[in-house]
């Protein structure tokens, strides 16, 4: 079986651990927060070695790491990427595979120099609905694609926990259109067979920030929550004592480190936007029109395709509304509709339960897993995650330029 080591012990951690647990050895954890550590080998069967997050290859040479896991702040992603690959392991790593283009660079580099190989947690393409969209098209339901509308809307609840942590850097994070919207991008190259050329993008920080929340009367004035009694009552406050798991993972591993998972998402410090529109450009000749709202009272998307036998749509609500951090209202519901030239249209049966849950245990089977047969190529690999992240890079310097980007000036 093959050995294992993960480094960045944060929430998303215990999805690759678990995965490990079942298909392989895990030999060691890392961390800069031994705190965070602990709370992870609490759940093993059998506690493993410890490191600080500085010492990572020592880790994978004393504990003989075929695979590392990365699943640290996105910024750090690439660094560790590049020293497991040189020091002779396959990589794992959760998306954004990093931030920039230079950490792009480099992993390709560091790919094509070592010979290994570098996956990219894309559990997106592993939900049910998504997989019989690849099959629909790849099918030709439409034909040749010639363009996609795709609108992601994300709750109040969902949307404000970026604002929250340390996403709400755009330093650490890439903003939205590279931490979250890497997922949908990569999306549309999956589904089209496709990369991006250009992106023209325009944005704003709308709704989240100190001086939007004034604007709509929705400030308070307070950091963080815990111990902040201005936080009672406010929706929008995460309360970490009240999550058990939270409160082990962020609330007790404070002391060590200082950071702070229950940030006011109406506070000073946020550099990201919360209202994105991008126009993209792809080699095949198809665009997209694309649209993230992070603050909308309901959490789904939608997704069109206009091709040149007909049009595809696909409409998934995953929340009708929320209360406060919990949500509430209706169950999610999803409607996939084809409609050729000249023809009416049909609804399409597909799976929709399971959610990021399912799509997490259908990934982690494929990469943890003996092989299985993946007809439709959802394994995703050091390229498919340069090519999901071109889009957000040229879209970001969009944002600042004010003008259309071509992916060819970033690389």
């Amino acid at each position: 079986m093959r050995r294992y080591a993960v480094v960045g012990t944060g929430a998303r951690a215990r999805v690759h651990v678990a995965a490990v647990e079942r298909y392989g050895v895990l030999v060691g954890l890392a961390d800069p927060n031994p705190v965070r550590i602990a709370a992870h080998n609490r759940l093993l069967a059998a506690p493993v070695p410890a490191y600080r997050a500085a010492d990572f290859t020592t880790m994978l040479a004393e504990q003989s790491v075929d695979v590392a896991v990365v699943t640290t702040v996105d910024r750090h992603h690439a660094h560790y990427v590049v020293a497991a690959l040189e020091a002779g392991c396959d990589v794992i790593t959760e998306k954004p595979m990093t931030t920039d283009p230079e950490g792009a660079a480099a992993v390709a580099d560091a790919v094509a120099r070592t010979g290994r190989r570098v996956d990219v947690a894309f559990n997106y393409r592993y939900h049910p609905v998504h997989e019989r969209v690849a099959g629909l098209l790849a099918g030709g339901v439409v034909g040749r694609v010639g363009s996609v509308h795709f609108e992601w809307f994300l709750d109040v609840r969902h949307g404000a926990d970026y604002f929250r942590r340390w996403h709400r850097d755009k330093a650490s994070s890439g903003g939205l259109l590279v931490h979250k919207s890497t997922h949908h991008f990569d999306l549309v190259n999956w589904w089209l067979g496709a990369a991006p050329v250009s992106a023209y993008a325009q944005g704003s920080l709308f709704f989240y920030g100190e001086e939007s929340g004034k604007r709509h009367g929705r400030h308070r004035d307070y950091a963080r929550v815990h111990g902040s009694p201005e936080a009672d009552g406010d929706p929008f406050a995460l309360h970490l004592a009240e999550d058990g798991w939270l409160r082990e993972l962020y609330l007790d591993a404070e002391p060590e480190d200082g950071y702070r998972r229950d940030q006011n998402p109406f506070a000073p410090g946020v550099t990201i936007e919360d209202d994105l529109a991008v126009l993209v450009r792809y080699d095949t000749g198809a665009s997209m029109t694309y649209h993230l709202t992070a603050y909308s009272p309901k959490e789904g998307y939608r997704v069109v395709f206009n091709g040149d036998a007909g049009r595809l749509e696909l409409e998934v609500v995953e929340t009708s509304w929320v209360s406060g951090q919990h949500a509430a209202g209706e169950p999610g519901w999803v409607r996939l509709t084809a409609q050729p030239l000249f023809g009416r249209a049909s609804e399409l049966p597909t799976e929709h339960g399971g959610g990021h849950h399912l799509a997490d245990q259908r990934m982690t089977a494929q990469l943890y897993g003996p092989p299985i047969p993946d007809p439709l190529g959802r394994r995703a690999d050091h390229t498919d995650g340069i090519r999901s992240l071109l889009t957000g890079f040229a879209a970001n310097r969009s944002l600042t330029t004010g003008q259309p980007v071509a992916v060819a000036d970033l690389l």
